[in-house]
């Protein structure tokens, strides 16, 4: 337990700031895309495990043999905006120039669809 007095705990004049973002812990904690590297600390078959008994139905693994991956794993409801195919190209394409063999990368996708609709007056 940490017992703190209230005030100015820097004499010299110096001060910081200091901010915290709290958020809950996600389960899984994969988010919408996880790349896992060819010597990555876990493999396939152990996150497998885990989204089936967390998230059952909501990812995919997916066995690639691209750059230094081995698997992405993809939230399924992605896959209702844009193609699979599409995404893991885009998804590969980006991952590839910033991971390792031993990576294990989340991933945050956000998809904008545009919808522009002409009508006849």
């Amino acid at each position: 337990m940490f017992n703190l007095k209230s005030g100015n705990l820097n004499d010299s004049g110096r001060k910081a700031q200091i901010s915290i973002i709290l958020s809950e812990f996600e389960i899984p904690p994969i988010q919408d895309v996880l790349l896992i590297g060819k010597k990555a600390p876990v493999g396939p078959e152990a996150v497998q495990r885990m989204i089936d008994v967390l998230s059952p139905e909501q990812y995919e693994v997916l066995q690639v043999n691209e750059g230094p991956f081995e698997a992405v794993v993809i939230r399924n409801s992605l896959s209702r905006l844009i193609t699979r195919e599409k995404l893991l190209s885009i998804i590969l394409n980006e991952g590839c120039k910033v991971a390792s063999e031993t990576a294990v990368l989340k991933a945050q996708v956000d998809i904008v669809l545009n919808i522009n609709v002409e009508v006849d007056l």
